[in-house]
């Protein structure tokens, strides 16, 4: 970790929040946002298109105009996500972004290394236990390959 990165006087500085639309989105991107209005940090909302389930069989179906509506669709959540928290805290430095890739090597490595992110804060997987022993967890994953600290917001 870089010198210029290590927390100042405890508090962070980049903060990431993965969303994925999914019931603990909300939860993350307000927790993350209260943890960078609280440091005076800037927060990146992430959503990240899983090119893997795009791969194999699947792929022959995907056309031009289902990657459109994919990404018209995450644009709208993230939107959506920025908005919300700009009502809580309306003089939040906010960024969102989008990414197309693995979810687990963008959120670990990737997108931090890119934006010197300091904090991860995720959503608990809502696998099931035998979905995580087949696919493993994206949180699990950021957990143990991160080089940021990592919070987990639990449902």
């Amino acid at each position: 970790m870089k010198e210029e990165q290590i927390m100042k006087n405890g508090t962070y500085e980049r903060i990431l929040a993965p969303i994925d639309g999914s019931d603990i989105s909300e939860q993350v991107a307000n927790k993350a946002a209260s943890i960078a209005h609280r440091d005076s940090a800037h927060l990146d909302l992430l959503y990240v298109i899983d090119t893997n389930s795009m791969s194999g069989v699947a792929a022959i179906s995907v056309t031009g105009d289902v990657v459109y509506h994919l990404v018209q669709d995450s644009q709208t959540r993230l939107e959506g996500y920025r908005d919300q928290v700009l009502e809580l805290f309306p003089d939040l430095d906010i960024d969102i972004h989008m990414r197309f890739g693995s979810p687990k090597k963008v959120i670990a490595t990737e997108f931090p290394q890119d934006h010197d992110n300091d904090l991860t804060v995720i959503g608990k997987s809502g696998l099931s236990r035998l979905e995580r022993l087949i696919v493993g967890s994206v949180a699990s994953f950021v957990v143990q390959n991160s080089k940021t600290d990592v919070m987990i917001v639990q449902n």
